[in-house]
C-alpha cells in the first residue's frame, strides 16, 4: 500500500507547478532526457501499447526549425527553451505489441483498423504527453506545453522517416523563470465539473 506524497511532493508536480513561457539560460543534460523517459514510460497506456513518440530538439538548430513551424506567439519560447521535445504518436504501435504485451495475441486487436489505431495512439500518447510533465517536474525540470504549430508540416520536417508518426503536441523543457508566468487561472472546485452518482 503506497503512503500519500508530503506537502512539498504535492506542490512540486502539482499545486505550485506552472507552465512556462521561457526558462532561466541553464541547460538540460541528454543524461536528463533519459531520465525523463526512464520514469514517464512506466506510466500505464492501454495494453501497454507506448504509442508516444519523443523527438528532443536539443539542439539550438533543431529548435529554430521547430519554431519556423509554429505560430507567432510560440517562436520565441521554442528558440529561447534550452530543450522542445515533440510528442508523437505511431499508428502503427501495434507491431511492437508482441514485446511490449506479451500476455495476449494484442497485435491481432488492431491489424486491419486503421481507425481505432489512431484513436488508441491519441489517447494513450496523451497520456505519455502527461506523464512526461510530471516526470520532468518530479525531476526538478520545468515544462511549457503548447499546440500552435502546423502539425502537417512537423510531420514532414521531423517524422519523414516514420510515415506512421504523427505530432500529437509539443513542449518546451528546462529551469522556469518565474517572470515569464502569468497569474494562475481559475481552478473550479469540485461541484462545478464533477458529477457523484
Amino acid at each position: 500500500m503506497n503512503s500519500p506524497l508530503d506537502q512539498a511532493a504535492l506542490d512540486q508536480l502539482f499545486l505550485e507547478a506552472r507552465t512556462y513561457n521561457g526558462y532561466h539560460d541553464k541547460p538540460v543534460s541528454v543524461t536528463q532526457l533519459h531520465a525523463i523517459w526512464n520514469l514517464m514510460k512506466m506510466g500505464p497506456t492501454s495494453a501497454n501499447m507506448l504509442p508516444a513518440r519523443l523527438m528532443w530538439c536539443h539542439s539550438q538548430k533543431s529548435r529554430d526549425r521547430l519554431a519556423e513551424l509554429s505560430s507567432e506567439g510560440n517562436q520565441d519560447k521554442i528558440r529561447k527553451a534550452p530543450v522542445a521535445v515533440i510528442i508523437g504518436m505511431d499508428q502503427e504501435f501495434h507491431e511492437h505489441l508482441p514485446e511490449l504485451f506479451p500476455h495476449a495475441d494484442a497485435k491481432s486487436w488492431f491489424a486491419g483498423d486503421a481507425e481505432a489505431r489512431k484513436v488508441h495512439a491519441m489517447r494513450n500518447s496523451s497520456l505519455q504527453g502527461g506523464y512526461f510533465i510530471l516526470a520532468a517536474r518530479a525531476l526538478g525540470l520545468d515544462t511549457g506545453p503548447m499546440s500552435g504549430f502546423d502539425n502537417d508540416a512537423v510531420d514532414k520536417k521531423f517524422f519523414a522517416d516514420q510515415s506512421n508518426v504523427k505530432s500529437n503536441f509539443i513542449s518546451t523543457l528546462g529551469y522556469g523563470d518565474p517572470t515569464t508566468i502569468f497569474d494562475r487561472s481559475p481552478r473550479p472546485g469540485f461541484d462545478k465539473f464533477n458529477s457523484l452518482i
